[in-house]
């Protein structure tokens, strides 16, 4: 027996546009063992949270540190992360959910460079996307939707036509701002997240329908 999805997850969909880390992949135990916070007399409790969803350089130049060029140490960041993949995981189901869906109808949206993208994506066992936008990719990063509109573009569809996936602020509000529906994936959370749109904690939850003209339907899995 199936459930009713919330509504307006009845809607036909052109296209998926995931993030990456919280979203398909679990990578927070390799980032919080960077120690570059640390290094920069930072609370890490305080600055992990802050960094979560955004672009590395992004997150350092708005600290405004004195004397610390946000490009060059984000690079560091980078490297460090890239060499470190020690208990990056797959989030329950993701891997079966995307291999699902349509080759051409899914796009990976992330702040993480590439290197580090396909670094992670290969630890977590999860398949390369044919689409992908990364952090190289756009001037400005998530929170502002550009991510999002160029992944649409990528696939060849509209934003109005395409479901995020997200588990952060920043990246919820760039799926906002992009115009598309948002689903909020909750498998790394700790504490509860108040939001208007649908949530799950699993892909297990979730199954998709494919229709004659080609669209896909989010469906609940079977109770």
């Amino acid at each position: 027996m199936s459930l009713p999805m919330p509504r307006g997850f009845e809607k036909p969909y052109a296209a998926f546009l995931f993030d990456m880390d919280g979203t398909i992949l679990n990578s927070i135990l390799a980032a919080e063992r960077s120690d570059w916070a640390r290094r920069h007399g930072l609370d890490v409790a305080e600055f992990l949270p802050k960094m979560h969803g955004s672009r590395g350089i992004d997150t350092i130049a708005r600290l405004n540190l004195p004397g610390v060029d946000p490009e060059y140490e984000a690079k560091l960041v980078t490297e460090a992360e890239i060499a470190d993949v020690n208990d990056v995981g797959a989030i329950p189901g993701a891997a079966a959910f995307l291999s699902s869906l349509p080759p051409d109808r899914w796009a990976i949206v992330t702040s993480s460079p590439l290197r580090l993208a396909h670094r992670r994506l290969e630890a977590a066992g999860l398949p390369r996307p044919k689409f992908m936008v990364t952090a190289e990719d756009v001037t400005v990063g998530k929170p502002d939707p550009q991510c999002y509109i160029l992944g649409a573009e990528r696939l060849g569809v509209s934003t109005h036509d395409c479901l995020v996936f997200e588990d952060v602020a920043a990246g919820i509000a760039a799926g906002e701002a992009a115009g598309a529906d948002v689903m909020v994936v909750t498998a790394t959370h700790q504490h509860k997240m108040e939001t208007v749109h649908p949530s799950l904690a699993s892909y297990d939850e979730i199954s998709v329908r494919i229709s004659a003209d080609h669209k896909i339907f989010i469906v609940p899995s079977a109770v």
